[in-house]
């Protein structure tokens, strides 16, 4: 049963932010992507398998052997079916101002482009200043308007969704034991994901909000509404 969480005026006030920026009408001046992480632990098996042969099931030994973690940075244009998901060896500042500059990159004639997220502490500017200098960080960030998911509210963000979508699809219960293997994988899931446009139909509106969590239009000080 899902448990619905404890609220505040803030939780509200972003909770309504995020839902509006998902129901904006697609606008190429105005992409709407969403971002999260999803650490990896790149393991091996530590004695080799059988393999499937005719009416016979591949076997693999419980036990594994660990070579260390790795990222997948999830990135989605849900309406539109836009996947910038990859692979990285960590999900640290500069990686995440690498992958700010993948989007950006993506849109290039974009007048801003609305990123949803949650609020880890490097989802900011100082990881694009220290990644690629201030100037160029400072251009980098004004190119978006940021909607942080709240505290305790990941379930905000489509990128939730492409999170699922890859780890079922792309690595599903296979063992993978590089960094190289793991980047390839998604690469080609990536790929994929693009050439057939895969939307994700995001149907949790404000409406729906206000009547799940018992408030009315207009109830929080600060509301937009």
């Amino acid at each position: 049963m899902w448990c619905v969480p404890k609220v505040d005026e803030e939780y509200l006030t972003r909770m309504e932010d995020v839902l509006d920026t998902l129901a904006k009408p697609v606008d190429e001046r105005e992409p709407v992507v969403a971002l999260d992480e999803r650490p990896v632990q790149l393991l091996d098996s530590a004695r080799q398998g059988t393999p499937m042969a005719p009416g016979r099931l591949a076997r693999r030994d419980y036990e594994y052997v660990r070579h260390g973690t790795a990222n997948i940075f999830c990135i989605v244009a849900p309406k539109i079916g836009g996947h910038l998901t990859h692979a990285t060896r960590d999900r640290k500042a500069p990686r995440f101002a690498d992958a700010v500059k993948r989007i950006a990159d993506a849109y290039p004639k974009a007048r801003t482009i609305h990123l949803v997220m949650d609020n880890l502490n490097t989802h900011c500017e100082k990881s694009l200043a220290g990644a690629f200098g201030e100037l160029e960080g400072r251009r980098l960030w004004r190119r978006f308007t940021v909607h942080h998911t709240p505290k305790h509210a990941s379930w905000l963000n489509p990128a939730e969704i492409e999170v699922s979508l890859w780890s079922r699809e792309c690595l599903g219960r296979d063992r993978v034991a590089t960094f190289a293997e793991l980047s390839r994988r998604t690469r080609s899931w990536n790929f994929r994901a693009n050439s057939s446009r895969r939307r994700i139909n995001w149907q949790f509106t404000t409406a729906d909000a206000r009547r799940v969590f018992g408030y009315k239009q207009g109830a929080m000080h600060g509301a937009r509404h």
